[in-house]
């Protein structure tokens, strides 16, 4: 069809490459401009709030592809609960805390902590944070994330703190935390304690050592030469040995081998004789492990005991069923000997070095200590076998270095108390993907007590005071209000700056001895209870939001850490969760399926994509994945989404270019006067409106980019406007045909414009300014268009699929016609169609048949026609094409014998030469 000889009608502005990374920073200063979150917000007012709480990233470095991911899924949705009638602010946060940041101080060169006071540290470290906020401040703005930017919440923030200070506080006085000395995860390269969440496996070379110990107190259970073998993969916990731990419900016995009597369980003797390549061990005793309770060993290198007590923790799993146990070092380990008041020693320092309670070793690295400590088991005699073994071990997910179980004194949140509680919460919570529940169920199951407190000086300080007399800890309700108010004001930098009076309540006593001097707990908070607090630090304290919030949507990292840390401290503090639903999304991997990382070379930054391709692309990206699992994202990827991005354009473009002149308050069509083509196109438009609002209801985006492309591409580009390309061409402007077209493209436009708004709001907003009789000034202003059912008729649809499963039989036969070069385009055929009863009767009842197959002329053969023997062959009907008889209209390019009957326009056919004889007379 020649575009370029239709009537001089005016075309639409609206460009037709996006080249979306020079058009959207424009749209986005117009936003600002405009200021567009606060017009939302204005419209909303009074209606009801949807709340999605922002997880606070850190700020440390700049935004990556799982940041994008996250922000675009949190943005989608609040736009589309705004335009679905909610009032939903999104108030975006930070968290600025800890080690990271400290550690990036640290090493960049400029300070010498050594060297500074904790303020003047703090200060570098607070400085630090709020560059990485700007920074990743206008990196997520980018992306198109509408938001408060102007007032985020920020963890340092003086309000901020006061109320985390205030959750400790609630949490006090309920009995929820202590301090105790108790063995937790340490790490010598941070020199602090680790929460669970802060723990990374990796694998490690650790030496295997079989030990005997020799029986001391045999207590005529046992050969009085007797020896009791352990097995162990950290020889460094040696020193700190109480006892052996056996399991009353197993057998153990005594073998005999080369001379010398050996202890172990039953069950593993055949494992441990091949490990040890015992020849021809006897067994000479039996005895059950409740039996050698109370029995007592000989330490192998100190003169003290060790005792034989009882643990259900050993088990058959590896080793000898006899486990060095040293309560310093390991939970179970601490459980068990709590229970026999073994007490617990634990000679390792804050850096991991020996104190003088380990004599001999005193000043040693740990790690190092393995090779000493077998030496002189070696000599002693009592080694049996030395290896190495490769196993799955801890490590400090920061430094990447190892970790140890060390007991020191912490803070504690009992979770024990009200364990109970947030199970029964969790059950509440509406989980997306479901298995959420199980997982964070677990979680909480099996969680020890959270130890609160770290060894640093970046952070939110442990509100609490020692009496320098008795050194009973003092907090109450006066002294949390105190110091919260002090917070408020001045921020937590005061808990350094000033001293103890000033920080506490006038006339403050100890309690225990009315002492009135103190100090200062120097330990600061994990910083998973700074973002764990954010509930009350953000959505009890800013009047747009409200507690509790109806949805956090975050990685499945942050099970084990926000969702988590949010849970305990809601339900400790308020009674229940501070969320009503868990939403969350998998990691980002490249094309290939692999982790990301600088060394593969194989990331990819959303700032570059926003630069090369533009923030839409990478938000369709988004919406076209399932990101409830991990998602693929690649150069090649990116290129598939652009061209499904372009689709949609174009078709938009299409129905702008053809609106132009458009007036829908008084040229719009009433569906009643729509021919059953139109009335079936409007019938799609409502379907794929529908079915795009129940998935954005489910937040399952990649099924509303999938619906609208495929409305753009199939419904509407391969079909419908295929066929009126013809009349909005080609008839009068206003000609009835074409108005109840151009009605129908409006109604798509608007509704399509509106349903991507959420996804493409650059794009959207950019259409939006050339819909003729749109109200507001933004797409973002618009509600959601409605489904509606009135439209439907199931008779009319049939009838129409049927249709198009013939045309496109049709189309085949055109389009070998085309490659045999029988015919040049469509219009130069004419169809001869030899249909069965039923495609006969379908086509008895369609008018305009060669409109509809794009075609200059069509003859349907009555059932007993002679069918050429060329014909080809489909189920319902026979195709015949043939070269159109008659000269080519050189305005619509139809063949047709009527060209040039027009004596005035010889060149056109009759229909063309009267609309351009009208047009010249109007």
């Amino acid at each position: 069809m020649d575009y370029g000889k239709t009537l001089n009608l005016p075309q639409t502005d609206f460009p037709m490459r996006g080249n979306l990374p020079n058009a959207e920073p424009k749209v986005q200063d117009w936003w600002k401009e405009q200021d567009i979150y606060k017009l939302v917000q204005d419209k909303q007012k009074g209606k009801p709030k949807f709340i999605l709480h922002d997880g606070p990233p850190y700020a440390n470095g700049d935004i990556h592809i799982g940041h994008a991911l996250n922000k675009i899924l949190k943005d989608i949705i609040v736009r589309f609960k705004t335009m679905q009638g909610f009032d939903a602010p999104y108030v975006p946060g930070w968290d600025t805390h800890g080690l990271p940041i400290e550690q990036a101080i640290a090493n960049s060169g400029k300070v010498d902590r050594k060297k500074m006071s904790a303020l003047e540290f703090r200060k570098y470290c607070a400085e630090y944070a709020m560059n990485w906020v700007e920074k990743q401040k206008v990196q997520f703005q980018r992306l198109g994330i509408r938001g408060n930017w102007e007032h985020p919440y920020i963890t340092l923030q003086p309000e901020y703190e006061a109320q985390q200070i205030r959750v400790f506080g609630d949490m006090v006085k309920k009995g929820y935390i202590y301090k105790g000395l108790k063995p937790v995860y340490w790490s010598p390269s941070s020199e602090s304690a680790l929460a669970e969440a802060e723990i990374e496996y990796q694998e490690k070379t650790s030496p295997s050592i079989y030990v005997a110990f020799k029986v001391k107190d045999a207590k005529g259970k046992l050969p009085e030469d007797a020896e009791v073998v352990i097995w162990t993969t950290t020889p460094w916990t040696l020193p700190a040995n109480l006892a052996i731990s056996v399991n009353p419900d197993f057998d153990y016995v005594v073998a005999a081998v080369n001379g010398r009597k050996f202890v172990l369980a039953e069950g593993l003797l055949e494992s441990v004789s091949k490990e040890l390549n015992w020849a021809d061990e006897e067994v000479i005793q039996k005895i059950s492990g409740a039996d050698l309770e109370f029995v007592t060993c000989s330490h192998p290198f100190y003169d003290r005991e060790s005792v034989i007590i009882l643990g259900d923790h050993v088990t058959l799993d590896a080793g000898t069923g006899c486990v060095h146990t040293a309560p310093g070092h390991g939970e179970e380990d601490f459980a068990v000997g709590q229970k026999y008041n073994l007490g617990v020693l634990c000679p390792i320092d804050d850096q991991g070095k020996f104190t003088k309670e380990a004599p001999g070793f005193e000043g040693e690295f740990y790690d190092k200590a393995n090779k000493k400590i077998t030496e002189m088991l070696e000599h002693s005699g009592h080694l049996l076998k030395l290896g190495f073994i490769k196993h799955q071990y801890a490590h400090d997910w920061r430094t990447k270095k190892p970790v140890i179980y060390r007991a020191t004194e912490q803070w504690f949140a009992s979770i024990d108390k009200f364990r109970q509680d947030m199970l029964d919460e969790i059950k509440q919570i509406k989980w997306t993907p479901t298995w959420g529940e199980v997982r964070l169920g677990n979680m909480i199951a099996d969680r020890g007590d959270w130890c609160i407190s770290r060894q640093r000086v970046w952070g939110v300080p442990i509100p609490i005071m020692y009496c320098r007399s008795c050194n009973h800890p003092l907090v109450n309700d006066a002294t949390i209000e105190k110091i919260a108010g002090v917070f408020e004001q001045e921020g937590s930098d005061a808990w350094f700056a000033k001293s103890e009076q000033e920080l506490l309540p006038e006339g403050t006593a100890c309690p225990e001895c009315n002492h009135q001097e103190f100090r200062k707990e120097t330990d600061i908070m994990d910083v998973w209870f700074d973002s764990g607090s954010s509930h009350a630090g953000v959505l009890e304290t800013r009047e747009a939001l409200q507690w509790p919030a109806d949805l956090y949507l975050e990685g499945s990292d942050q099970y084990r850490g926000w969702y988590n840390s949010s849970l305990i401290t809601g339900v400790a503090t308020r009674g229940r969760s501070p969320y009503k639903s868990i939403l969350s999304h998998g990691f980002t991997l490249d094309g290939e399926g692999r982790k990301m990382s600088k060394s593969l070379g194989n990331t990819v930054d959303p700032n570059k994509v926003c630069n090369s391709l533009g923030a839409d692309i990478l938000r369709l990206w988004v919406s076209s994945v399932d990101y409830q699992s991990d998602v693929r994202i690649s150069d090649n990827i990116l290129t598939q989404i652009s061209e499904g991005y372009r689709k949609i354009r174009n078709t938009l473009r299409f129905f702008l270019g053809n609106l132009a002149g458009f007036d829908p308050a008084k040229d719009k069509v009433s569906v009643n006067d729509l021919s059953e083509l139109d009335r079936f196109a409007l019938i799609r438009l409502n379907r794929m409106t529908g079915k795009v609002l129940k998935a954005y209801e489910a937040y399952e985006f990649h099924t509303v980019y999938q619906a609208v492309h495929h409305f753009c591409a199939v419904e509407m580009s391969a079909f419908y406007l295929d066929i009126v390309k013809d009349r909005l061409y080609v008839n009068a402007p206003d000609a009835p045909a074409r108005r109840a077209s151009q009605t129908v493209l409006y109604e798509a436009l608007t509704a399509i414009t509106k349903l991507i708004a959420p996804i493409l709001p650059h794009t959207a907003d950019e259409v939006w300014k050339f819909i003729p009789g749109v109200e507001g000034i933004s797409a973002q202003l618009a509600d959601m268009p409605n489904e509606d059912a009135s439209l439907y008729d199931p008779k009319l649809e049939d009838k129409w699929e049927k249709f198009i499963a013939l045309r496109e039989d049709v189309f085949k036969a055109l389009e070998t016609a085309r490659k045999d070069k029988v015919i040049g385009n469509s219009l130069s055929a004419s169809l001869h169609l030899y249909p069965n009863a039923e495609a006969a009767e379908l086509l008895s009842k369609l008018g305009e048949l060669e409109q509809l197959f794009i075609v200059s002329g069509v003859t349907v053969h009555p059932s007993d026609a002679e069918i050429p023997s060329d014909a080809a062959d489909f189920p319902s009907l026979k195709v015949k094409v043939e070269v159109a008889e008659g000269e080519k209209c050189e305005r619509c390019w139809i063949v047709t014998p009527e060209v040039g009957s027009n004596e005035e326009h010889p060149t056109l056919c009759l229909r063309c030469a009267e609309v351009i004889t009208n047009h010249h007379h109007e």
